[in-house]
């Protein structure tokens, strides 16, 4: 996570850190409030491994893989693993073919991917709400404010907005050893109405970590390391299904481009001024479906 490429010569410990925290939340079940968990099915597993399993032949077929190649790979997957950036890769490479699958029997706001860096066990606040900062918090002051209904237009009163993004310099709290642990992190509690309002600063671009084997890959095939700013929301009310969804800035360069591919036009936000010093505002509404 990080603003430019030249911060890659900060440590390797970047992809470590990120990678063993995102580790620990796939491990313990990160998924559970998206969607209702269940058995292995025999027949499922055979047919979605098989397939998965047969595209990758059929890439070694259609690209004469070599064994040079092959071992290549298999080092890389090792590396993977070592750096526990699996949540990371399959985040960023595959996750939102998920979604789309997903989205394609969902209704109400439009969602996106989770990605890799949600933490539990945040700050609970009420709005209107400053999320958790340092007194010198660097980057535009930013508000954030909206209603949550259901589909019918009915406020959903308590709904609960988690928030989590980076700070002005990229980086997540708790995947990074700079900012303070449950930086620019909480979860909101809206209003009787469903309304919410949140303080919080205007977050940054950022590549995903270069100096671990998912950046060298994404370098290595010439494609962008970079995501765009970005805001990660889970909206949640009870009998509702929760929102996954991020919110993305007018005009950033890398809008279109997104290596986690999790932009979509839906989503971008053109914040602006209050006439408070720099302050800038967006609203942004959302709407749940019932479960």
């Amino acid at each position: 996570m990080t603003t430019t490429e030249t911060s890659t010569a900060q440590s390797v410990s970047d992809a470590v850190t990120a990678g063993s925290h995102a580790t620990d939340i796939a491990r313990s079940g990160a998924a559970t409030f998206r969607t209702a968990g269940g058995g292995a099915d025999e027949a499922r597993v055979a047919t979605v491994v098989g397939a998965a399993l047969e595209g990758i032949r059929s890439a070694i077929r259609d690209n004469k893989v070599t064994y040079e190649e092959f071992d290549a790979f298999k080092r890389w997957l090792i590396s993977v693993s070592d750096t526990g950036e699996w949540p990371l890769f399959l985040d960023v490479y595959l996750e939102f073919e998920v979604e789309k699958v997903a989205a394609d029997t969902q209704q109400g706001s439009v969602g996106t991917i989770l990605g890799p860096f949600w933490l539990d066990g945040q700050a609970q606040l009420d709005s209107p709400a400053t999320l958790p900062m340092r007194d010198d918090e660097p980057g535009t002051p930013m508000i954030l404010a909206g209603q949550v209904t259901a589909t019918d237009g009915t406020p959903l009163a308590g709904a609960k907005v988690d928030i989590w993004h980076t700070d002005s310099e990229g980086w997540y709290s708790g995947f990074a050893a700079k900012p303070p642990a449950g930086n620019l992190r909480a979860v909101v509690t809206a209003d009787d109405q469903g309304h919410y309002e949140i303080h919080t600063r205007k977050p940054a671009p950022y590549t995903i970590p270069l100096d671990g084997p998912t950046g060298q890959m994404t370098l290595a095939a010439g494609w962008s390391p970079w995501r765009p700013a970005h805001i990660h929301l889970l909206v949640t009310a009870p009998g509702h299904r929760t929102l996954t969804t991020q919110l993305f800035f007018t005009g950033d360069p890398y809008l279109g481009n997104d290596v986690a591919s999790a932009d979509k036009p839906e989503l971008t936000l053109d914040p602006q001024p209050t006439g408070n010093g720099d302050e800038v505002r967006s609203d942004r509404d959302f709407v749940l479906e019932a479960e």
